[in-house]
């Protein structure tokens, strides 16, 4: 992996985004693959539990937003399933394996394997590079993207769902496990967006209500030909500012398009916001990134 240098830095500063190739090796991949194999075939799901992930809004209020398993899931590891791989019973209609959208969002805490990756001395002195004093991991996901039904993830900016005071506090690490191409799904950025701020927030919705989440103020619709696709290489590396406008499209192919990505916060004279959905526990206080 060679060094991110100054001029990438003030790139990623310019565009939001930065894609830095080959930043872990092949082994590294395969190592989270592996690893992600055996924790599904350990998977017992209770029926009940079996939530499908979904990033339109209505869905995303009706599934996730009535779920305490997606409301309660910061601090462990846990399985949220693809539209249609299930019937009304909760049965599985595909294998187990493809039938699974993401899982998330304490790996880095509790997986030694992705802990092992998360806090990798290259990853630490990439947050050091990049001015980072104080910085903290508060959530991870591998996402599968599954060949053929792995759902598109429509625009959106993190900060929406990862509320900071103030904001340009949050950064994504995107490490793409195999090659994302325009037909499996990579993600597409409109360069520049991190700097308009954010229109809309997930928040956590009053006690009693029919969700358990809702969204404040409003989405823009934006326009499709502002974003650039961004193809990276297995082992590659996205870094992703909290505010920037991305999404990823249908994985119409017949290959997967697995990612493991996490997201730091720069904890120096930042609040996290108390109406996050996500929220520190005295299980798992948001681990420094720096060790």
């Amino acid at each position: 992996m060679a060094s991110v240098s100054q001029d990438e830095i003030q790139k990623f500063h310019r565009d939001g985004f930065l894609v830095l190739e080959r930043f872990f090796s092949a082994e590294e991949c395969d190592s989270m693959r592996s690893q992600i194999q055996g924790i599904i075939e350990g998977m017992e799901v209770p029926p009940h539990c079996r939530t499908e992930f979904s990033t339109r809004e209505e869905e995303q209020l009706q599934s996730q937003g009535s779920s305490d398993y997606f409301l309660t899931s910061g601090d462990k590891i846990r399985f949220f399933f693809e539209k249609g791989v299930l019937d009304g019973k909760g049965n599985f209609l595909v294998p187990k394996e493809k039938s699974i959208s993401k899982i998330g969002h304490a790996l880095h805490a509790y997986d030694p394997v992705f802990k092992q990756i998360t806090h990798s001395s290259k990853v630490q002195e990439l947050g050091r590079k990049l001015g980072l004093e104080r910085p903290v991991v508060v959530q991870s996901m591998y996402i599968f993207k599954q060949p053929g039904i792995g759902g598109e993830v429509t625009p959106h900016q993190d900060a929406t769902f990862l509320h900071t005071e103030p904001l340009g506090r949050i950064l994504g690490f995107w490490i793409a496990l195999e090659d994302a191409t325009q037909e499996n799904g990579c993600l597409w950025f409109i360069p520049g967006s991190h700097t308009n701020g954010i229109t809309r927030r997930m928040v956590r919705a009053p006690s009693g209500a029919s969700t358990c989440v809702e969204f404040v103020g409003s989405e823009p619709a934006y326009d499709d030909s502002q974003f650039i696709p961004l193809p990276v290489k297995k082992g590659g590396l996205v870094l992703i500012h909290g505010e920037v406008v991305h999404k990823s499209d249908l994985n119409s192919s017949g290959s997967s398009r697995q990612a493991f990505t996490f997201h730091v916060m720069e904890a120096e004279g930042t609040s996290w916001s108390r109406e996050n959905w996500l929220q520190p526990t005295p299980e798992l206080p948001f681990p420094s990134l720096y060790t």
